[in-house]
């Protein structure tokens, strides 16, 4: 069971200015509610969604693409950050209305597609689908905020991807940074980061990127970027 907050109904000056907008959903998983946060965003071409969402989610995310004036129909590309069950499990379900292309990091395609089982999770993994583009570090798409650029961010998981868009000074982090702790924005968790070290490192490539503003999958949208980030990896670093 999946709904959409009503409190992204309405577009914050940001997202009016740069065709990026948060969708968070509350969702179930993994025996508990859980608040996450997909990200659409405009192009020519029509929306590109950034993560899929849980099993179940679906319906949340209709709800935010009909309140922005599209429909699951206009999705062209799903961008997943990486294959985590709560980023990549719904994909299967929303393909089923969906004619998009799914792309990914190459390290994380196997997970995706099912050649490789899940790093993290409880052992009952999502429906596989087949990614169609493979990822790496620098690939460009044009967005009408102007150019959104892939930065590889290992150490969540190993293809672990974040989207900048510099023209915004966004960021996207994915799991790379979050922002549901005491802190309003905090790197990643130990607890769910496999190799910590690699994400520390993947922090510090974060902090020299020029950032205003932050998306984090787990936590939304945060007014904060560069400096606060460049604190996180000196903290990180110690």
């Amino acid at each position: 069971m999946a709904s959409a907050n009503d409190s992204s109904m309405s577009a914050t000056d940001a997202e009016r200015d740069t065709g990026v907008h948060v969708l968070p959903i509350t969702v179930e998983y993994g025996g508990q509610e859980l608040t996450i946060t997909p990200t659409l965003v405009e192009t020519d071409r029509g929306p590109i969604l950034i993560d899929a969402d849980p099993q179940g989610a679906r319906d949340g995310v209709r709800t935010h693409l009909r309140s922005l004036g599209y429909d699951l129909a206009d999705v062209w590309l799903v961008l997943v950050t990486h294959h985590d069950g709560d980023h990549a499990g719904g994909l299967a379900a929303l393909l089923e209305r969906v004619d998009a292309v799914v792309a990914t990091h190459r390290a994380e395609a196997p997970y995706i597609s099912g050649e490789s089982e899940p790093i993290t999770g409880d052992g009952d993994r999502y429906p596989p689908v087949d990614v169609d583009i493979e990822l790496a570090d620098g690939v460009r798409f044009s967005t009408l905020a102007g150019p959104m650029e892939v930065v590889a961010t290992p150490g969540h998981a190993p293809g672990h991807v974040s989207l900048y868009l510099p023209e915004a000074n966004l960021l996207v982090a994915g799991d790379a940074l979050v922002a549901d702790g005491d802190a309003p924005l905090s790197g990643p968790k130990p607890r769910f980061t496999p190799a910590m070290e690699q994400a520390i490192e993947s922090v510090g490539t974060l902090a020299d990127l020029e950032i205003d503003h932050t998306v984090c999958y787990h936590g939304g949208y945060v007014d904060q970027g560069t400096e606060r980030i460049r604190e996180i990896a000196r903290q990180l670093d110690e």
